[in-house]
């Protein structure tokens, strides 16, 4: 049976240690949350897991479905999908709309950036009714995902986040982890569709007259390296924001909710998003390819197998300051075989005293493969024997 097993290999102190304490900050949202994807860190939390209706940041959920769909080749950017009569006289003038016309027939790559750019909820139904057949059969879809995703605290009633007497619910913590997401399983098609300025749809594409809308996220152009996520607002829920920056490395996930105007959710995120990158800063602790230690392998040709470093690894620490840190390798072992090299098999977990632990992945050095046939006896052997 396999077991939590760590083990504490690195001493990370320096020569002349500081204590480490938490850079001061304070905001008028409600909730907020702002995480160091690079290292882990959780620089922020302020009430991250109360359940909050997300208004358009529910989209994200919604673009994560058809970003998967489409890394397994199960949907194309070219497909084309209908604009239901019955969708767009629902829809056309409810909120936020892509101006979707009847008889229309859009892209999947024109939909995707009707709801980003656009916050279409027009574009989220159609894009729905075009994967799954109904709007309904598509949010089973959404928390299928959310699900596997381990989003634990929310829950989606429909593709747009249109106010539904709660069905729909979700947390900060939820909607950081399901940019993070979006953006580690889906680079490519995050870095096309979430840092347009602004989207044009109508007579150019075939219908109607040119609409060209901008993108209402406040970080685009205010924030170097920032480049996505979803704002979202209704009465309900105030204006709220799920934002990303990357700089230098280092790549922020933050997320306000509960603000009572568009002004100032656009200073909040703004100061929010500079904070986490002026006030914290990146401390080394293994370059790419440092062997961090060895986990024990079962069934495999080797007892055991190296760990390195898949990348630079760095801690977020206070800036200015230089705390004494130790490391601990923790995985779920013996790690059955086979093994590949670069396999995501234990994290590095780093303790600070006065902060939350960071975890950082370490992978497999080598190959593994599975036990040969006297290997296998003389393991089962020995284990009987033990």
């Amino acid at each position: 049976m396999n077991k939590l097993i760590a083990a504490s290999i690195l001493a990370l102190a320096v020569a002349y240690p500081t204590t480490a304490q938490t850079p001061p900050f304070d905001t008028p949202a409600p909730i907020a949350y702002l995480e160091d994807l690079s290292s882990g860190a959780v620089l922020y939390a302020k009430d991250a897991d109360r359940r909050i209706p997300p208004a358009s940041m529910a989209k994200m959920m919604t673009v994560y479905v058809a970003f998967d769909l489409i890394k397994q080749g199960k949907l194309k950017l070219s497909d084309t999908a209908e604009v239901r009569p019955e969708t767009w006289k629902k829809w056309h003038s409810q909120g936020s709309t892509m101006f979707l016309a009847v008889g229309e027939n859009p892209r999947v790559e024109d939909l995707l950036n009707g709801i980003v750019t656009l916050s279409g909820n027009d574009a989220c139904v159609v894009l729905a009714e075009k994967i799954a057949g109904t709007e309904e059969a598509f949010v089973n879809l959404m928390n299928q995902q959310a699900k596997k995703l381990g989003l634990t605290n929310s829950q989606f009633g429909t593709s747009n986040g249109w106010p539904d007497e709660g069905r729909t619910f979700v947390t900060a913590r939820d909607l950081a982890h399901l940019a993070k997401a979006t953006i580690q399983d889906h680079p490519q098609l995050y870095k096309q569709f979430y840092s347009r300025t602004s989207y044009t749809w109508g007579k150019t594409l075939g219908a109607g007259e040119a609409i060209t809308q901008g993108n209402r996220d406040p970080l685009l152009g205010r924030v170097a390296g920032a480049d996505g996520l979803k704002t979202g607002h209704t009465e309900e829920a105030g204006y709220g924001f799920t934002g990303s920056a990357e700089q230098n490395g280092r790549r922020l996930v933050m997320v306000v909710a509960g603000l009572d105007s568009y002004g100032g959710r656009a200073e909040e995120s703004v100061r929010f998003m500079q904070w986490g990158f002026r006030a914290w800063s990146p401390q080394p602790i293994a370059s790419k390819g440092k062997r961090i230690g060895e986990v024990e392998v079962q069934g495999g040709g080797s007892g055991s197998v190296g760990v390195v470093a898949p990348r630079d690894l760095n801690a977020t620490i206070p800036a200015g300051t230089s705390p004494k840190m130790t490391g601990k390798l923790v995985y779920l072992g013996p790690v059955k075989a086979p093994i590949k090299a670069g396999q995501h098999i234990a994290d590095l977990i780093v303790e600070t005293p006065g902060m939350p632990t960071q975890t950082l992945p370490v992978v497999a050095e080598a190959d593994v493969g599975e036990a040969g046939f006297f290997r296998r006896v003389w393991l089962g052997l020995t284990s009987f024997f033990a």
